[in-house]
């Protein structure tokens, strides 16, 4: 029998989760999703993602792919995941795709989200599903800074003490923050991300948005390639992996970039 390649879309709140990538003793999305996809087909499944969230970040957006001899069509392995599965992880649809699609290598862009809470009472509702800041920021400041990050760089002062990529570089191609409310949305799209690079990046932006740095304080953090320069590493709560972008030959479906709760 031939072994397909099989790709999905994954949904999960991270809140529960010691992250993605499976460790030992420890609940992680993708243990959780193992197992679900081993009980339907039959026999040990190993899951491939796109990118690896930290503990307590959730996705929208998240691309897996799997190696499977199990004869199922669409439908079976995203009803039959999905019924396997606990109430914060869902499967949104399953896609036989070629040998030659790789969840993580074949991604050409990443996109985040990072949803913050701008009030100066702590959230009690959604309070797992978004980041906190009390005083008030200025999201135009913090917009006019972001510019900076804009292009191809050595992204060290942005970067996590324990990340283990080869190299800091990276090209950033969207680094936008706007205001819904009382909630600021910082979107981030780069071609791959460092460990804490988009907290740390937020991190940063908050100083500038409460006015105790100017906006182009971010550039010489940046050309530091100091982490010790930057601001500190923000809550995972409001942290989002909304979208992976593939070449368009895999046709793999969309969804909503999400969350939910955004227009």
């Amino acid at each position: 029998m031939t072994s397909k390649r099989i790709a999905l879309g994954v949904r999960y709140d991270g809140a529960n989760y010691h992250g993605w990538q499976s460790q030992d003793d420890l609940q992680t999305v993708q243990l959780r999703l193992q197992l679900a996809l081993s009980r339907v087909a039959n026999h040990s499944v190993v899951v491939t993602c796109a990118g690896r969230t930290d503990a307590g970040v959730h996705a929208t957006g998240q691309i897996v792919h799997f190696d499977t001899d199990a004869e199922r069509d669409d439908c079976s392995w995203v009803f039959g995941a999905n019924s396997n599965l606990p109430a914060d992880i869902s499967v949104l649809w399953a896609k036989e795709v070629g040998r030659e699609f790789h969840a993580r290598f074949s991604a050409t862009a990443r996109r985040y989200r990072y949803v913050l809470y701008n009030y100066d009472v702590r959230p009690g509702i959604l309070r797992h599903a978004v980041g906190w800041y009390y005083r008030p920021l200025d999201e135009k400041r913090m917009q006019e800074a972001a510019l900076y990050l804009l292009g191809r760089h050595d992204f060290s002062s942005f970067r996590g003490a324990n990340c283990q990529a080869k190299t800091a570089v990276r090209m950033m191609t969207q680094l936008d923050v706007h205001r819904q409310r009382r909630m600021i949305i910082i979107e981030v799209k780069a071609n791959a991300f460092l460990m804490h690079m988009v907290r740390n990046i937020a991190g940063s932006l908050i100083e500038i948005g409460t006015g105790r740095k100017d906006p182009k304080w971010l550039q010489d953090v940046l050309e530091a390639r100091d982490r010790r320069q930057a601001g500190v590493t923000i809550s995972p709560n409001g942290l989002y992996l909304v979208e992976v972008d593939y070449p368009p030959e895999f046709e793999l479906p969309s969804n909503p970039l999400g969350p939910f709760f955004l227009p």
